[in-house]
């Protein structure tokens, strides 16, 4: 099927070629260009003034760079011809294959002798070795003008400055031929330069109803689609060229479309984001930089959203978004507010069992390993404290693997000083109890308790802080309990000597003398009844009564006997006095 070109597409083409030339070749004064189709094949004339110098290979290559410019969509083959005006065949041709991927040009141009050419010129227009173009051989007239009827009804352009009169010429033809899924379909140039304009069609469509369908959306994958329609509508109005009539209203459609495609890529990319960070969500986070990770995605998905206004036609779709994207930001950062203050526990008790350590290393007194325990208790129980749940919780963890077998050190060691001064204390307490009883001369009680103070110092652990000051209280404790026991020795016989004074100073009921007793010996005091008995016997010793009076002789013989018996048992020295104080016997030791 063969499509028609419009004769005035072809002069659009040929206008543009036209006004190519005089920009790219600076000497020409005149160039007229037409351009035809003969049996499916396009063919180019370009005409110029006898007087004119002209650079065939250039010439070529402007109509080919233009050619190739239009980004051909199939590939396609082009005839080009150079004449003189006024002569009737062209002096110089070539063939141009444009392909899709970027033309290649391949073909002949050559002068050919007849009216109005010269071997000259033919010399001249294939003498550049740097040109691509190469010339066909020649074709006899006959040919010629077969050719180049196409042209006989193409009008013509006229690219003359002011003044510059066109002469009467006779058209020559050139051929182009596309061959098309097997076919002679005709493709003459990119979409919007000639003939209808598909792209902008479908891009003015596509306007209008990707606005029922953004506002239609309920998804992510519905806005790609109508996304990649528009991207793909865009794309296709970069084929129209500049020189396009419809090239200025094709970019402004352009940004219209990328307007939209952008703004939907934005949503796009923020449902995307809080897709993303739903999935995270699924799993425990494992650290506080994790959750503020979290809350970076939804806040990079909301802020976009938040730029949509409520003209927008993606306002609907976004506004349902936000307010579960809003709540589930909350929520992170609330989590994110509570972690934080777990961490900050976490973080205080490492920096408290720091603390603790070091008052360790430096205890010296029951205070100071009671203040150790309370700190390291501190630390444990701040620890404990931190819910299984958090992200802080497996440190936790670890922490007290390693920090509560301190504590029980510190425990114990505390509860072993605090013992040791217990019984520090205790055996000082007993230590001055004893002492009080030795001022009662209760030497007994005395020594019972030295001897329970020695015995307390004794269990002083060695390895506590008062070890050392619970072992210079033995010394002293067991020297005291020596005198104590010394002490209730001779006590204990002074109770023997008062007994037996006790027995030896009554007589028949009635008290013959008194005794004190004392470290320096035993002083015994006859009593005045007795005095006096003993007196009246001494002053008549023979009266009535002097049975009686050897009694009284031989009795205080026999008491002094038995106080001098009680005295040396007792190894005191004895002193016997009568009622007035005067001394009646002593016996001393060793005397």
């Amino acid at each position: 099927m063969k499509v028609a070109v419009q004769q005035e597409d072809l002069q659009l083409l040929a206008k543009t070629l036209q006004e190519q030339l005089l920009v790219e070749v600076s000497t020409a004064e005149v160039f007229e260009v037409k351009c035809a189709v003969n049996k499916d094949e396009l063919m180019i004339l370009t005409q110029h003034a006898s007087d004119v110098i002209v650079d065939t290979q250039l010439i070529f290559t402007v109509i080919e760079e233009v050619l190739q410019s239009l980004a051909p969509h199939k590939e396609q083959r082009v005839q080009c011809f150079l004449r003189i005006f006024g002569e009737q065949l062209p002096y110089a041709k070539c063939f141009l294959e444009l392909k899709q991927t970027g033309g290649r040009r391949q073909g002949a141009g050559g002068r050919e002798q007849g009216a109005g050419g010269d071997e000259e010129a033919i010399s001249d227009s294939s003498s550049s070795p740097s040109s691509s173009l190469t010339y066909s051989p020649s074709i006899d007239e006959a040919e010629e003008e077969e050719l180049f009827d196409p042209f006989a009804d193409v009008p013509n352009l006229s690219a003359a400055k002011p003044g510059f009169q066109v002469k009467p010429i006779l058209l020559g033809a050139a051929l182009l031929a596309i061959v098309v899924l097997g076919g002679s379909a005709y493709f003459l140039t990119p979409p919007c330069v000639m003939s209808e304009c598909k792209e902008m069609q479908n891009a003015e469509q596509l306007k209008t109803k990707s606005s029922q369908l953004m506002r239609r959306a309920k998804s992510e994958k519905e806005l790609v689609t109508i996304q990649q329609e528009l991207e793909t509508a865009s794309a296709a109005l970069n084929a129209i060229p500049s020189w396009s009539p419809r090239y200025q209203m094709s970019e402004e459609l352009k940004a219209s479309l990328s307007g939209r495609s952008e703004k939907i890529n934005q949503v796009v990319k923020a449902l995307q984001t809080a897709s993303l960070a739903t999935q995270k969500v699924q799993t425990p986070a494992s650290s506080l930089e994790e959750l503020q990770s979290r809350q970076h995605l939804w806040r990079q998905a909301i802020a976009p959203l938040e730029t949509i206004s409520s003209s927008s036609e993606l306002y609907g779709l976004v506004q349902g978004k936000l307010l579960n994207y809003r709540v589930r930001l909350h929520a992170v950062n609330q989590q994110i507010f509570i972690e934080e203050k777990w961490l900050k526990k976490l973080t205080a008790a490492k920096a408290v069992a720091i603390a603790a350590e070091k008052q360790e290393a430096n205890a010296k007194s029951l205070n100071d390993w009671q203040k150790v325990q309370s700190t390291w208790l501190v630390v444990v129980n701040a620890l404990n404290s931190i819910p299984w749940n958090s992200v802080g919780y497996q440190e936790a963890r670890k922490l007290l693997v390693d920090y509560k077998p301190k504590l029980v050190v510190v425990r114990d060691r505390a509860t072993k000083e605090r013992l040791a001064v217990q019984t520090y204390q205790q055996a000082l307490i007993t230590a001055k109890q004893a002492k009080a009883y030795e001022q009662q001369n209760q030497w007994q009680a005395a020594a019972t308790y030295w001897d329970q103070a020695l015995q307390t110092t004794k269990k002083v652990p060695e390895d506590s802080l008062y070890y050392t000051q619970a072992q210079s209280l033995v010394e002293p404790y067991s020297t005291a309990l020596k005198q104590a026991q010394e002490k209730l020795q001779v006590v204990s016989s002074f109770q023997q000597t008062r007994t037996d004074l006790d027995k030896t100073c009554i007589n028949n009921g009635i008290r013959i003398c008194t005794f004190s007793i004392d470290n320096a010996g035993i002083i015994v005091r006859l009593t005045p009844e007795y005095d006096q008995i003993r007196q009246n016997n001494l002053a008549n010793p023979y009266s009535e009564n002097s049975d009686t009076a050897v009694d009284v002789i031989n009795h205080l013989q026999s008491l002094r006997e038995a106080l001098g018996v009680i005295a040396d048992n007792a190894n005191l020295s004895l002193f016997l006095y009568d009622s007035q104080g005067q001394v009646i016997y002593t016996r001393t030791l060793g005397g």
